[in-house]
């Protein structure tokens, strides 16, 4: 799959309502295509704008006190505003929404039937969230030119849901060089990672202990158990296996998974000759302030 994250573009949000934290709509540079964010509690007040009676497709977030992934359902509407009204009564897990349809009506059904389908292989692929959908979604039959337009449809889609906070159709992988990496090394474990704009990558390979200590904080042994339902991390002998890269938040968040503990990740994270994530930052710092 081309890398959308690529090339530049420029994005427009406008604010209907004035509220940043209400109705947002979500344009692009040199595109048909509109995104629709709203919460689940102010969806009475925005259902009635003409973009919900057009065909498109949508994806349907929550969250749960058991993880810390996000559950979603992917789906399509014709109109959108028939499937969002049957799931504002029936679906309690989500909190907000967001979907794309066109601003000239080009959407067909078998369009946003195909983006659904490739919406939820992505998904899937990336194992960064939980399913509320029940099943699978066919691709239905597209010429090759439709093929063509509605592929580039989701990929402009795909550059989008990450500046809403929605970053879990990608699959990380390793872009850097080996004098990037920094190590973790342990009597039970060995692991490696790299600082990224999306946050801490620890690389596919990696261990983890299998046993936790009382210092660990919640949510890292929240984040651990995720890790091994979604097949992200798998049992191998003495420890678990990183199955795939996995981004974190933070370096400390990174270490303290995989040590099973509470790590400052800026101490424990070194590079093959021993200088801490710490050192190098700071060493950084004090290069770019001498340049000024």
């Amino acid at each position: 799959m081309p890398d959308f994250q690529q090339r530049p573009y420029s994005i427009r949000i406008f604010v209907p309502d004035g509220d940043p934290d209400g109705l947002r709509m979500v344009e692009k540079s040199n595109w048909t295509g509109i995104g629709v964010v709203f919460k689940r509690t102010g969806y009475k007040q925005v259902v009635g704008r003409p973009e919900f009676d057009r065909t498109g497709i949508y994806v349907l977030v929550g969250f749960s006190e058991d993880s810390a992934l996000p559950t979603i359902n992917i789906g399509e509407g014709d109109s959108v505003k028939e499937r969002l009204n049957k799931h504002y009564s029936n679906k309690d897990f989500w909190e907000w929404c967001v979907f794309f349809v066109t601003k000239d009506s080009s959407l067909n059904k078998a369009h946003v039937k195909h983006l659904e389908s490739r919406l939820l292989e992505l998904a899937k692929a990336a194992k960064q969230c939980k399913f509320d959908n029940t099943g699978s979604s066919l691709q239905p039959t597209l010429s090759e030119a439709e093929r063509a337009d509605t592929e580039s449809f989701l990929l402009d889609m795909l550059s989008i849901f990450p500046l809403l906070g929605l970053s879990v159709f990608e699959k990380t992988e390793t872009k850097k060089e080996p004098h990037d990496f920094f190590y973790i090394e342990s009597k039970k474990v060995k692991a490696s990672g790299y600082e990224d704009p999306k946050g801490f990558v620890v690389r596919s390979g990696s261990q983890l202990v299998k046993e936790e200590q009382a210092t660990i904080h919640n949510y890292m042994s929240t984040q651990r158990k995720d890790l091994l339902e979604q097949g992200v991390v798998q049992e191998m002998g003495e420890h678990y296996i990183f199955k795939q890269d996995q981004v974190f938040g933070s370096p400390s968040t990174a270490a303290g998974v995989i040590l099973g503990r509470t790590a400052n990740g800026r101490i424990e994270w070194k590079t093959k000759d021993g200088v801490t994530l710490k050192q190098m930052q700071a060493s950084t710092a004090d290069t770019e302030d001498n340049d000024e």
